[in-house]
């Protein structure tokens, strides 16, 4: 059998930081309502000129500079994005280009919040059926790019970043299975109510940024998530104590204690990084599951959980050992 295991993790935040109390001079809000709500202190912001693919490179190059591979090495580049560089080519032909790889195959995924999981999970399947030996996964957005930063619903919320990883085949499991979902009956709850076949340039105003309607969907993701872990574990034979990490998309700090107590796990088992970035989307789970490799905390032959939920909705998780 063929296995795809994780072989090398990087990330990449943007020099430029905004604080709560930064926030503070913008909008109405403060930063005791910020930290109660989300968990968020602060979020890092792309330079202007700095691009999603500026970001997937730095994230990139960290990853596999950890995996020991070049970018010849490389047969699949998957990255998630909602914020790509351009309409076509794809962000990951783009970087393709950077790391001096041609031929191979890559592309893009857009699912959101959850697109890196999405990605994982399609780069597990190639390597699984042989026909690929080392994939390039990356999860990488400049949301700030698509903020109203007179909204002070959104605006305390996202922020920009990217995160990798490298896959390599291998004989032992690596990523045991990734179980993906969505609904597109949820559109409306969190969206960007604009694009290309809809006249985006035409667009004016607040139309052509986030929108989010937060109660409902706090209240999905609840209640999605707690299924998500449900399925997991039943699918693959598992009880809450076999999981050793959990690393959850970073998007609020409630819900991600929510799902840490569907899994009876103590904060201590829990990466959590919503505080130093807020939420990244595609980028939050790969740069929260570099951090807890880069500083020890996730060893080899720990059991890892990643999850998370996103527009769409779009929702699923990843069982890993690492």
């Amino acid at each position: 059998m063929i296995y795809a295991g994780i072989a090398g993790t990087g990330s990449y935040l943007p020099e430029k930081v905004l604080t709560n109390h930064d926030l503070e001079r913008m909008v109405d809000t403060s930063d005791a309502w910020i930290r109660e709500r989300t968990g968020i202190g602060k979020r890092h912001i792309a330079a202007e000129g700095e691009t999603t693919c500026d970001l997937a490179e730095a994230a990139a190059r960290s990853a596999m500079a950890q995996a020991h591979v070049r970018g010849e090495d490389i047969d699949l580049i998957i990255v998630a994005t909602t914020t790509p560089d351009r309409v076509f080519p794809s962000t990951a032909c783009l970087l393709q280009e950077r790391l001096g790889n041609h031929g191979c195959t890559a592309f893009d995924v857009q699912a959101v919040c959850t697109g890196f999981v999405y990605a994982m999970g399609i780069a597990d399947k190639f390597i699984r059926s042989g026909s690929h030996r080392c994939a390039l996964v990356v999860g990488a957005e400049t949301l700030s790019r698509i903020i109203d930063w007179t909204d002070r619903t959104t605006c305390v919320l996202f922020g920009d970043g990217a995160g990798a990883v490298v896959l390599k085949a291998q004989d032992e499991p690596g990523i045991i299975a990734t179980h993906l979902h969505a609904d597109g009956a949820y559109k409306d709850l969190l969206t960007v109510p604009a694009g290309i076949s809809q006249g985006y340039g035409a667009m004016q105003g607040k139309e052509a940024f986030i929108q989010m309607r937060g109660n409902e969907v706090f209240r999905v993701a609840v209640n999605t998530l707690g299924q998500i872990v449900d399925e997991t574990l039943q699918k693959n034979g598992l009880d809450q104590a076999d999981i050793d990490w959990l690393v959850p998309h970073q998007a609020n700090i409630r819900i991600i204690n929510a799902t840490a107590r569907k899994l009876g796990l103590s904060t201590d088992h829990v990466v959590q990084t919503v505080e130093d970035h807020g939420n990244t989307s595609a980028a939050s789970i790969p740069l929260a599951l570099d951090v807890a490799v880069r500083d020890g905390r996730i060893k080899r032959g720990n059991k890892l959980l990643l999850e998370a939920f996103g527009g769409g909705f779009t929702w699923g998780s990843a069982l890993i050992t690492y």
